[in-house]
């Protein structure tokens, strides 16, 4: 039984919602926390909506707060607890992007995924086992989990944005070149990288700018 996530979204500017895309949040923030680049991006892409859901899970400590998975060296669970948030957590997602398609009438490729940190390894796990490809994948600060399985569980590609800061503290920078590495290795063609040169764990405006052009000249949005 899959979770309903709740969602704030902007609608497309021209009132015609041509593309969507879906901002995933990372661990211990919430939706709201990334729809505010809607508005720097949706000046530039008028016929997109953009929507973010909460995670499915409430973090202990955070009343506003939401994770897509528990986190062991953050929160203290078990591997085990761990893998069972992960597993619920992409079949929710699963849903909502089902659910969202046939509600605003989009296909797969009329929706791009944006995440930031533990919403990039959302991101990354959940649209390569979707059988039909999105239009892209933009993912600031993040990973890909459990890489070495990749490669035997991909359903479809799609071009793919990866962002990181180059003084990322929590999810170090040297993930990116694994992530490529791994994208690559399982079939992606266009794998596309960007450093955030002086920056920690977060969105710069350089990377949200490469993020913009990703989506109009490889998203087609």
């Amino acid at each position: 039984m899959t979770r309903v996530l709740n969602a704030e979204r902007r609608e497309a500017l021209s009132g015609e919602t041509r593309s969507a895309v879906v901002f995933l949040h990372g661990y211990g923030a919430n939706g709201a926390d990334l729809l505010g680049l809607a508005d720097p991006l949706g000046e530039h892409l008028p016929d997109t909506m953009f929507i973010a859901p909460d995670a499915p899970e409430s973090v202990p400590g955070a009343p506003f707060g939401f994770q897509w998975f528990p986190i062991p060296w953050m929160d203290g669970s078990s591997e085990e607890e761990s893998e069972r948030g992960l597993l619920a957590a992409v079949e929710d997602l699963n849903a909502f992007l089902d659910a969202l398609m046939v509600d605003e009438d989009l296909l797969p490729e009329q929706v791009a995924l944006v995440g930031f940190s533990q919403g990039t390894m959302m991101s990354l796990q959940v649209a390569p086992r979707r059988e039909d490809p999105l239009a892209g994948v933009v993912g600031f600060s993040g990973r890909v989990l459990r890489p070495e399985l990749l490669e035997d569980e991909v359903q479809s590609t799609f071009p793919v944005l990866l962002v990181h800061g180059d003084m990322d503290e929590v999810v170090p920078p040297q993930n990116l070149p694994v992530a490529i590495e791994t994208l690559q290795g399982a079939g992606f063609k266009e794998v596309f990288a960007h450093v955030e040169k002086g920056t920690g764990h977060g969105i710069a405006p350089d990377g949200l700018s490469v993020a913009l052009a990703f989506l109009r000249d490889k998203c087609g949005f």
